[in-house]
């Protein structure tokens, strides 16, 4: 194993101690936690979100946490679904009296723990509503999952919820566009490479020089289908005709994509798989209002990528288009 880190077991406390080092005026660190916020949390009477799960992940989650985003995010180990105590201080953390929006990836174990701290903050007299994102349309069910997964659609999650809390809506309004975002967003991802976990000390799975995996998950669960390597106009094929099929995309919608990579996909390979995504979407008619190509959910050095596609109307183009200011997302 190489990896430019110090002891295996202490990467996420290294990591989060370097990224409020490097983001002091956008965050801070709960103290004793586990818990990025925004500098300023809480902010009085604005609602607070919070989102969060397994550390690898990287922007995700703590690089969306600022101004039109996120309030809060709780890191659990890599891979590891946060504790519901480390939740329940994010709750706390950035509750400013009018409630708090938890953004859940579905997995059995982020599920479980976000809704467990849900219940003891309510039960301290805090509002709590939760989403859950399931935008992998890979498959129905898989490792650590039951039904659909949640992957890179979670961003633009975070950045449109984010965006209507920020005008003082109030937690069942923001709760309401999160739901919509989920409705209208759907993905799916490629691996050519898996990743190493820095505690286990070598990759959690094993692919061929000359294969790639279809519909691979974010901590290298299974996906479709295993096979040759094949070109990116292929591969974008593949992803595109999956999420197109499922999102029942018509040549009068209007749409938001993201092309996304896992950890170790140069931008120039996204940017020809994006090139394929937008041939096609060309091709049936669809209006794409806005790209985003980059690093947003990763898989620690992962090589592959995912596409997003998110249907638009005038509410959700207008949030997507506010400003942020993170450390991972700038408007």
């Amino acid at each position: 194993m190489k990896k430019l880190i110090n002891v295996p077991e202490e990467v996420v406390q290294d990591m989060l101690a370097g990224f409020v080092a490097a983001h002091p005026k956008l965050v801070r660190q709960v103290p004793d936690t586990s818990v990025i916020v925004r500098a300023e949390s809480p902010i009085k009477g604005k609602v607070g979100i919070v989102s969060g799960g397994g550390s690898g992940h990287e922007p995700s989650h703590a690089g969306f946490v600022g101004s039109g985003m996120l309030d809060g995010a709780v890191a659990g180990e890599v891979f590891t679904s946060p504790t519901p105590d480390q939740v329940l201080e994010g709750i706390r953390a950035v509750d400013g009296g009018k409630g708090v929006l938890l953004v859940i990836k579905n997995y059995t174990g982020d599920v479980m723990n976000f809704e467990i701290a849900a219940e003891l903050a309510e039960a301290e007299g805090i509002t709590v509503a939760s989403v859950i994102v399931n935008d992998d349309v890979a498959v129905e069910n898989s490792t650590y999952t039951t039904g659909r997964r949640g992957i890179a659609g979670t961003v633009l999650v975070h950045k449109i919820a984010g965006a209507l809390a920020e005008t003082g809506a109030s937690l069942q309004e923001v709760e309401a566009v999160a739901n919509k975002v989920i409705a209208n967003v759907r993905s799916m991802g490629m691996a050519l490479t898996p990743c190493t976990v820095p505690a286990a000390g070598k990759p959690g799975f094993s692919i061929g020089e000359t294969e790639m995996e279809i519909g691979m998950g974010i901590h290298g669960e299974p996906g479709i289908e295993r096979t040759d390597i094949r070109t990116a106009a292929e591969v974008a094929e593949i992803l595109f005709e999956k999420v197109a099929t499922d999102l029942e995309l018509q040549a009068t919608d209007k749409v938001a994509v993201l092309i996304n990579g896992l950890g170790s996909t140069p931008l120039m390979e996204l940017y020809i798989v994006n090139k394929k995504v937008a041939d096609l979407l060309k091709m049936r008619g669809v209006e794409v209002h806005e790209t985003i190509v980059g690093e947003y959910m990763t898989a620690i050095e992962m090589a592959g990528c995912s596409l997003s596609i998110l249907k638009l109307d005038d509410q959700l183009t207008e949030l997507l288009e506010a400003k942020a200011n993170t450390a991972g997302f700038k408007r």
